[in-house]
């Protein structure tokens, strides 16, 4: 059994796809957590961060189909922010997550950033482990996110 190819593409946080990705983000984030995620009382990036030059939006698909998403928040100094990674029913199983951060980990360095850090919610298990397998280091709290309970920062 093959499984299927998971495509990483660079889209404007506005596009048709993006929207369709966080739309499912969200969703899934409030069935995760228990109560609804308000993108509004979030601290939710300014779409000009997540866009050239300072950041990137990266979609996974699946033959075609959206299924996953990643935001690369820049500021334009070397620390950057992963916000709403996301992986569809679609896609899980597949390592579109690994996928994700790989690319965004790759922007970040190509656009002069030494230090990535995140926020997560304690509800997010899997996500979680991922990020400790893959070297992210939980660190104390680096905002105010109201959805956050672990912070977490990697040196790339």
């Amino acid at each position: 059994m093959t499984h299927p190819v998971v495509a990483i593409d660079v889209e404007d946080p506005e596009s048709a796809a993006s929207r369709a990705c966080l739309d499912g983000y969200y969703r899934t984030l409030s069935a995760m957590i228990g109560e609804p995620f308000d993108p509004a009382a979030s601290l939710d990036p300014e779409r000009d961060a997540l866009r050239p030059p300072l950041g990137a939006f990266f979609v996974a698909r699946v033959s075609g189909d959206a299924v996953g998403c990643c935001a690369l928040k820049g500021s334009g100094g070397p620390i950057g922010e992963i916000k709403r990674l996301w992986v569809g029913d679609k896609a899980r199983g597949l390592g579109a997550a690994r996928l994700l951060m790989t690319a965004a980990e790759a922007r970040a360095r190509e656009l002069g950033m030494t230090t990535l850090r995140l926020d997560t919610n304690r509800a997010l298990t899997v996500a979680i482990a991922m990020y400790r397998k893959h070297g992210w280091r939980e660190i104390p709290a680096f905002n105010t996110e109201p959805y956050a309970h672990h912070w977490f920062e990697k040196t790339l």
